[in-house]
This record gives structure tokens, sequence and C-alpha cells, in this order.
């Protein structure tokens, strides 16, 4: 098994299992050998396989070409692709739980209406985050000074305790919306605790009681069709 080991100024060791096909990241201490990060990647094994064989039995959403009759996900429902092609501005409209419609300028390649798609994914989750930000910064007794939205390779979601800013990926917007505030109290509680320690579990447990089968509806939708990279 080829582990990737990362060595950086800090104080635990942090073993990490990566989309699409469980690559092994370790970030380690500068003062820890070698010798005790095979150890510590040996004792974690079985987790390891655990995670990586649950990759492998993920879905893949197949590579979208932007063109009608293409499946499309918003808040973990599935849309219909429907081109619409016109003289206006670009826009998209969900005409009912079943399509999304497109409406592009004649002549806009994949890329062109790919860069509409997102831009209208990024606009709804700018929508959404907001008040899961507010309601759970209250609950928690935290304050953020900043969140941001950004595609993300390795993970849905990270935090900055220092700067105090969380990072949310743009792929949670195709996600079911228990999903989305999942994350959002996932990486406010890292402005409490910095690691997935017990205090971190305990934290979650008292203010979000089935963030464990959140996260595993979380973890087995469709993964994009991309090339993830660490």
């Amino acid at each position: 098994m080829r582990v990737a080991v990362v060595r950086k100024d800090i104080k635990n060791l942090h073993l990490g299992i990566y989309p699409p096909d469980g690559r092994v990241r370790v970030a380690v201490p500068l003062v820890v050998s070698d010798a005790a990060v095979r150890v510590a990647v040996i004792s974690k094994l079985r987790w390891i396989k655990r995670q990586r064989a649950a990759f492998e039995r993920q879905d893949r959403e197949s590579k979208r070409e932007m063109v009608g009759g293409e499946s499309h996900f918003f808040l973990g429902q599935r849309y219909r692709l429907d081109v619409v092609e016109s003289q206006g501005p670009g826009h998209i409209v969900l005409r009912n739980r079943r399509t999304l419609e497109l409406h592009t300028r004649p002549g806009w390649d994949t890329r062109r209406r790919e860069q509409l798609l997102h831009r209208w994914y990024r606009e709804r989750l700018r929508e959404i985050i907001p008040p899961l930000v507010d309601k759970w910064q209250s609950a928690l007794g935290v304050e953020v000074a900043a969140w941001g939205i950004k595609k993300m390779k390795t993970r849905w979601g990270s935090c900055n305790a220092e700067a105090r800013r969380i990072w949310l990926n743009l792929e949670l917007v195709k996600k079911p919306p228990e999903c989305i505030e999942y994350l959002v109290v996932h990486e406010l509680v890292h402005l409490i605790v910095r690691h997935h320690d017990d205090r971190f579990t305990a934290l979650m447990d008292r203010h979000l009681p089935r963030w464990r089968l959140v996260r595993r509806t979380l973890n087995v939708a469709p993964l994009a069709n991309d090339t993830w990279e660490y």
C-alpha cells in the first residue's frame, strides 16, 4: 500500500483516506520517525481497508457534456437537464422537481454551459449557508470571522481555527440539505476543538445526534466525475 507522508510543524499525526480511489495520506509532526509512521499506519490498517472499500463501492457521475437529457443533482434531487437556446442572458430555471432548464445563447460550448451551472450552484449555496451559520454560531457559542465556497478535491469542508474561517465545498449543493447543515456544524465545532478527538465527538453528539447517519448519507452520495488530487 502506497502512503503519502507529509511532514508539517504540527503536534499530532493525522491519517486521511481520500477519494476517488482511497489514497492514503499522513500528515506527520517533524519529530516523528519513519518507523513510528509505519507503526501508526499498520495499527489503522483495518480501518483504512474499510474506507477504501467504501470508495470503491461508491457511485460516480458520468462525465458531464451539458446536453439535454443528462442528469444533474441539486439538494439531493436528480434533475433532467433541458437546454434552451435563446438570445437573452444565460440563466437556469427549475421547472418542477424533475427538470432543470439551462437557458444559453446559441453556440455556447460545454465549458460556457458548465460555468453557468456552477455559478447558479454557487448562488444557491450562498443563499443556504448564512441562516445555518447564524443558527449554529448561536447554538455552539462561537463566531466565525468569514466563510467561503470553493471547489475542493479531497474534502467537503475545512476550518482555519486561527483565522476563524471556514470553507465549504461547492459540491455540497448537490447533496441533501441535512448534509450541508452537518458540514456547517462540523466546521464550526472545529473552532472549539481542532482535532477529531473525544471532545469533538461529544460536541457533535450533543448538538447534532444524527450526525453519523447524515455523514453516511453524504459519503454514499455519487461523487462528481473529476480528477481528485491532494
